[in-house]
């Protein structure tokens, strides 16, 4: 939760708040809608870890038995309570930011997580594949959502890669954030599956079909190591691109602060098959992933220089 509420706050901070430079309109997003919509996303993700743990209680007492908190720390008739008045909170944050901003539909973005993690919980995880594309969509959506309740933002929707902003060109912020995005989702992705790598042992034994369990293990990483080039890709590209307009600092960080250490992370992944080898390979794309944070406040130095 922690992870997210920074994802939001760097995005907010080195995105959103320059626009106020040269945007046609005032941004809604001031200190306090910021502080609302982020405390929103935060309630979500922490209600969605409740119920998760509720309906993993078996499954968490084989594969961390010394990280269970239901049960030995708080009731489990507590859990279900939580859950609802966490998600009501979020709602309630949520109108906060939406109704000043007279697009009540906004909150849709809160009802589909909120329903996205209940389904995730009580059926995705246990099935191939659409648990883990569920949590790397949820990840991608904490940061699609700052674009949603940002009216500024959408002028640029529909521009190209770079626009003028009267003193030179910039990123376009909608492409930096749909970037990041996507690169949150990909990885996200990634670690989730090194998660059922790790866990496949607990979760074979609740009768789970993730990918390791159909798969087998070694199938799982060439599917990760794919998924990892298909992230790798792009952001060469955009590192290129970043270079030929003049954004060197952006550029060079994107292809050796991010490119470089995922494609080492893609080797690293498969010279073993233990638990212990998955734990520390998700621990290491966790770091890529706060890496990728830096590459905001990389933009945030450049576009006031």
């Amino acid at each position: 939760m922690v992870i997210i509420f920074l994802t939001q706050l760097f995005a907010w901070i080195c995105v959103v708040l320059p626009m106020q430079q040269y945007a046609t309109r005032p941004l809604l997003l001031d200190s306090a809608h910021f502080l609302f919509l982020s405390l929103s996303t935060v309630c979500i993700a922490a209600a969605g870890y409740i119920i998760n743990d509720y309906f993993d209680l078996k499954i968490d007492v084989i594969n961390k038995p010394d990280k269970v908190v239901l049960q030995k720390g708080i009731p489990v008739k507590m859990a279900i309570i939580a859950h609802t008045m966490l998600n009501v909170a979020a709602l309630w944050l949520a109108a906060l930011v939406a109704l000043p901003g007279h697009h009540p539909e906004w909150m849709i973005v809160q009802l589909v997580c909120t329903a996205l993690l209940w389904l995730y919980s009580t059926r995705f995880k246990r099935q191939f594949m659409s648990g883990n594309v569920v949590v790397a969509l949820l990840t991608a959506l904490t940061i699609v959502v700052v674009m949603v309740y940002e009216p500024a933002m959408h002028q640029y929707a529909w521009k190209s890669y770079f626009i003028n902003t009267g003193s030179g060109l910039a990123p376009n912020p909608v492409w930096v954030l749909g970037v990041y995005t996507f690169f949150a989702f990909m990885l996200t992705w990634m670690r989730e599956i090194v998660k059922d790598m790790e866990d496949y042992k607990g979760d074979e034994l609740e009768g789970c079909v993730t990918m390791p369990i159909r798969w087998g293990l070694q199938r799982s990483v060439r599917f990760v190591q794919m998924l990892g080039v298909l992230a790798v890709l792009p952001l060469v590209m955009a590192a290129v691109k970043l270079c030929m307009v003049g954004w060197w600092p952006l550029g060079i960080y994107a292809f050796a602060g991010l490119s470089v250490p995922l494609a080492w992370w893609l080797l690293y992944l498969q010279q073993k098959a233990t638990t212990a080898h998955y734990h520390s390979s998700s621990k290491y794309i966790k770091i890529i992933m706060v890496l990728g944070i830096g590459s905001l406040v990389i933009y945030y130095f450049q576009a006031h220089a």
